[in-house]
């Protein structure tokens, strides 16, 4: 199996917003972030992002794919609507990255690190609350 179209197939899937359809990409248990979760956590937890940032939109911009691993730089241009990573939303568009790392088993992947930019989402997501705080003491 060529696990480098099956990743971009289930990115794919995420985009399109099937994330409680993704029994051909991820296994029954899976292990996230070093947690045990089962495949429906696991494809509720990116439900609620999307809950939370209608928009968000997957977009690969390096993928290095070895034996039954993939490595994954995703680029990410969304406006939050809902409370984002200990953040209240602003109504601005933000951009930041994942880095992330998956193990395939059997053509499914059994095993994820993610990494996202936290950084890069605080300093957008509170630069716009400090812009209107200072504007409103004026």
């Amino acid at each position: 199996m060529d696990i480098g179209a099956q990743y971009r197939r289930y990115i794919s899937y995420l985009n399109e917003g099937r994330v409680h359809d993704l029994s051909d990409f991820v296994h029954e248990e899976l292990i996230y972030n070093d947690e045990p979760m089962t495949r429906a956590d696991y494809q509720n937890y990116i439900a609620d992002d999307f809950a939370r940032i209608p928009d968000l939109h997957f977009d690969i911009h390096q993928l290095i794919v070895s034996d039954n691993h993939v490595a994954s730089r995703i680029r990410f241009n969304c406006t939050p609507e809902a409370d984002f990573r200990g953040h209240a939303p602003n109504g601005q568009k933000i951009s930041f990255v994942e880095h992330v790392f998956y193990q395939f088993e059997n053509g499914k992947i059994r095993q994820v690190w993610s990494l996202l930019d936290d950084r890069a989402i605080h300093a957008q997501m509170e630069k716009e609350k400090t812009i209107k705080v200072n504007e409103g003491s004026k």
